[in-house]
């Protein structure tokens, strides 16, 4: 009788051992590391800048015009931004058919608005489509090339 009160207490006292191991290492891992924090924050807006294919010179000579005509008043800095297409849109409303927000948002009718000042002086023999293709983006460098004189 008295080898299983032992036999009981050595094993009660091992599994109590083991138990207490198994609970500092847990603890221990657990404090090793702080939680992992997302590199990369999922957001989703509108497009800031839309240069349509021009580069931040050409761009930049575009804001010269709209600043000398059409009330833009940020920096010269080559990045047509909301506020760059707003001067563009007020442009556009007033002689092109744009009707839609003043909101500086690059959108199918500022670009059908575009198009056909762009088919009227500048080359594009597109489709009035809303669409910023190719021919879209090629006649815009002209229209760019014209805005330098006011830089």
């Amino acid at each position: 009788m008295r080898a299983n009160i032992w036999t009981r207490t050595l094993v009660s006292a091992g599994a109590v051992v083991g138990l207490a191991a198994g609970s500092l290492a847990t603890a221990g891992t657990s404090f090793a590391a702080p939680a992992a924090k997302p590199a990369v924050r999922a957001e989703v807006g509108i497009l800031a800048v839309n240069n349509l294919g021009l580069s931040t010179t050409e761009a930049r000579y575009v804001q010269c015009w709209i600043q000398d005509y059409w009330g833009y008043t940020g920096a010269l800095d080559g990045q047509l931004g909301t506020n760059s297409w707003k001067a563009l849109q007020r442009w556009l409303k007033t002689h092109w058919g744009y009707n839609d927000s003043i909101d500086g948002i690059v959108g199918p009718n500022t670009i059908k608005a575009l198009q056909r000042d762009l088919k009227a002086h500048h080359g594009y023999t597109g489709a009035i489509d809303g669409i910023a293709g190719s021919g879209t983006k090629a006649a815009f460098k002209d229209f760019a090339a014209d805005s330098k004189q006011y830089c």
